[in-house]
């Protein structure tokens, strides 16, 4: 599946703010399959080993607070070179300067809260997929 998938989480605030389903839309819209979904809390432990590439920059303790604020849903994306389509799709980390037509510009309140995380590589994507699914919970 190397290639053809990435996986996405959408963030707490996304959440609190109601917008999933718009999210959810664009990616359909963009010709992503959801091939696995679900919404879950993450707990401490879990936000500090997805994280943990990130453990000596200044924004770690903020971004693992943050995620572990409220639930996310995780989902499994399939497309041709999906994480390169994905990144695109999700714009620029900074929704001031994401281009228009991206989920962050679309919904990411700040920074930080930028709606929705990608994956940043096709090795990323598979282990950041068998991070919040088993095999038998993706249908792609």
């Amino acid at each position: 599946m190397a290639g053809n998938i990435t996986l996405t989480m959408i963030k707490p605030e996304a959440m609190r703010n109601n917008v999933a389903g718009g999210i959810l839309k664009m990616i359909q819209d963009e010709g992503f399959k959801i091939i696995a979904l679900k919404m879950k809390q993450l707990s401490l432990a879990e936000a500090e080993e997805f994280y943990a590439v990130h453990k000596e920059r200044p924004f770690y303790d903020e971004l693992v607070k943050f995620m572990t604020s409220g639930p996310i849903m995780a989902a499994v994306l399939q497309k041709e070179n999906a994480v390169e389509n994905f990144r695109n799709l999700l714009g620029s980390t900074n929704p001031e300067t994401a281009g228009e037509g991206t989920i962050r510009k679309a919904y990411a309140t700040n920074l930080t809260k930028n709606a929705a995380h990608g994956s940043d590589s096709d090795e990323n994507a598979q282990l950041e997929t068998s991070f919040h699914f088993s095999e038998k919970e993706i249908f792609g």
